[in-house]
């Protein structure tokens, strides 16, 4: 495969990037303001809301997720910096790659994992947002999926069949 033929796989995974950086992004300003409600509601109103805790942890948990599978496709995931230093350029592409396939497995098993505790806990209900309980997993589901799909990707581009694709995510 050349670069050009998955030049729009690329802008698509640039998309899905960008999407997941503003979803963490709006998660964390809205856990702050529920926060930031459920502390004026307990020592102004003396009356503090339920499901503002509950919904700050669920809004927490997305965008850690998101947040570590953009730090995976940016390149901010553990690795062998120290060896990297001192080995050949071929053996920096093997430990960056062996760091993905690491980091790929973890993903794989947050996913497999993730959509278990989905399905196991499904029935359930979460008492505070009055939602089913496999919902508080589904963050679990997504940030692994999105893991793989950009350690691939990485993978890919160090392979030569993929153009970089680092490109600047605030813009």
């Amino acid at each position: 495969m050349t670069a050009l033929v998955l030049s729009p796989t690329v802008r698509f995974l640039n998309v899905i990037s960008k999407l997941a950086l503003w979803l963490a992004g709006i998660g964390l300003v809205l856990m702050t303001v529920l926060i930031a409600y459920q502390v004026f509601s307990r020592y102004v109103l003396n009356s503090s809301p339920s499901w503002t805790e509950a919904a700050s942890t669920m809004l927490m948990t997305w965008f850690i997720f998101l947040g570590a599978a953009i730090g995976v496709r940016e390149g901010y995931h553990l690795g062998f910096d120290v060896l990297l230093a001192i080995g050949t350029p071929r053996a920096q592409s093997i430990m960056r790659s062996l760091s993905d396939l690491v980091v790929l497995g973890f993903g794989a098993g947050m996913v497999v994992c993730g959509m278990q505790l989905v399905m196991g806990t499904w029935n359930t209900t979460l008492p505070a947002l009055e939602l089913p309980g496999g919902t508080s997993y589904l963050p679990l589901v997504a940030g692994g999926a999105l893991m793989c799909l950009f350690t691939v990707e990485r993978l890919l581009q160090r392979l030569g069949s993929v153009e970089p694709v680092l490109e600047n995510l605030e813009g």
